[in-house]
């Protein structure tokens, strides 16, 4: 799978594809699912389609449970034609990406499956309108949710709400690069910038949207004195395995920026990583410091292309912000520096969806 350490194996035989699915997680760790296809099959779930399907478009509220019974909220956003259901869910730290299925009668499926995870999402209309279902994360993820239709529905991003113990600190951080080569933030060829940190990891979808994005933005505004460093959070603790995945997140996304192996991706070594943050909850994190090295914006998430007008005023609002610090003279920097220092600018933390 392009970009990811995720694999099909599978035999051909006539049209159809008989195999297995090997997922790459934690610590190396692989999990493998049966796979089964056929060539040309154009329907998801239901070969005829059905006439008299309830609606499903719109804005919807949801609220997951998980076995444990640990709950968290997210925003469903369905589009319908006919039978044909589309759209996402956003939650606080990103979004499930291009979700398609079918409605039929008052049953909703939906699926996706982009060679990072496979997500199977059944519900169900109660006789109070609301939707009632399960969803499935490969062969080990299960919870149950509930999801009112609300077409005001809001994300609450407080959950991964991050930001720095001292406002007035340097983020200081030195991790290796790709060739075991020391690169810390405090290095020459960032002073006087606007750096964009991310935490991210090859093993994370929105990750993946992100620095698509992060990639085209940076060749677009290097030499305005843009420079964009990824701390990668592999599943590796092997630095040369987890360098090559890294290796593959780059060609995937075409990316230029520096990326560094900063850790595993178990979030206690994020935390360690930067021991500067509050914590961190969500990946990808993302974090502006401007000219002066002072940190102004910490971004946790990203709503990716799913999302629609998400996405859209999401890169609008951090292409607006960069442009405004890389606008910035350093000398106007250090006075928002000084401001910080004395407690008057803290750096903001951003619920953009």
């Amino acid at each position: 799978m392009p970009g990811y350490e995720n694999a099909v194996t599978a035999t051909i035989s006539g049209d159809d594809l008989e195999g297995e699915v090997t997922l790459v997680r934690s610590g190396g760790r692989k999990q493998s699912m049966p796979l089964k296809a056929r060539r040309g099959q154009t329907w998801r779930f239901y070969e005829e389609p059905f006439s008299d399907n309830a609606d499903f478009a719109g804005r919807w509220s949801v609220t997951f449970t998980d076995d444990k019974g640990r709950t968290s909220t997210g925003v469903a956003a369905f589009e319908q034609l006919f039978g044909t259901v589309t759209g996402t869910i956003l939650t606080p730290s990103g979004d499930y990406r291009f979700l398609a299925g079918d409605a039929r009668g008052d049953e909703l499926q939906l699926s996706r499956f982009d060679g990072a995870q496979a997500h199977l999402f059944r519900a169900k209309l109660n006789e109070r309108g609301e939707l009632e279902g399960q969803h499935w994360s490969g062969n080990f993820g299960h919870e149950r949710f509930v999801a009112l239709r609300n077409p005001d529905a809001e994300l609450d991003m407080s959950p991964v709400a991050t930001g720095m113990k001292d406002p007035a600190a340097k983020l200081q951080f030195t991790f290796p690069d790709l060739d075991g080569k020391p690169v810390s933030l405090a290095d020459p060829r960032f002073q006087g910038k606007v750096v964009i940190v991310t935490l991210a990891g090859s093993w994370c979808p929105n990750c993946h949207d992100e620095a698509a994005f992060l990639a085209q933005f940076y060749r677009e505004h290097r030499e305005q004195g843009l420079e964009i460093v990824s701390l990668m959070f592999e599943h590796y603790g092997d630095f040369t395995q987890a360098a090559n995945a890294t290796r593959r997140f780059r060609k995937s996304n075409g990316i230029d920026f520096v990326t560094l192996i900063a850790g595993t991706s178990d979030g206690d070594d994020a935390v360690k990583a930067l021991p500067q943050l509050t914590g961190v909850f969500a990946f990808p994190t993302t974090i502006w410091v401007d000219r002066a090295g002072t940190v102004r914006r910490i971004h946790a998430g990203f709503s990716g292309p799913a999302t629609g007008e998400h996405y859209t005023k999401l890169t609008s609002e951090f292409t607006e912000f960069t442009l405004g610090l890389l606008a910035a003279p350093e000398a106007a920097a250090a006075t928002a520096a000084s401001e910080a220092s004395a407690g008057c600018k803290p750096a903001e933390t951003t619920a953009w969806e």
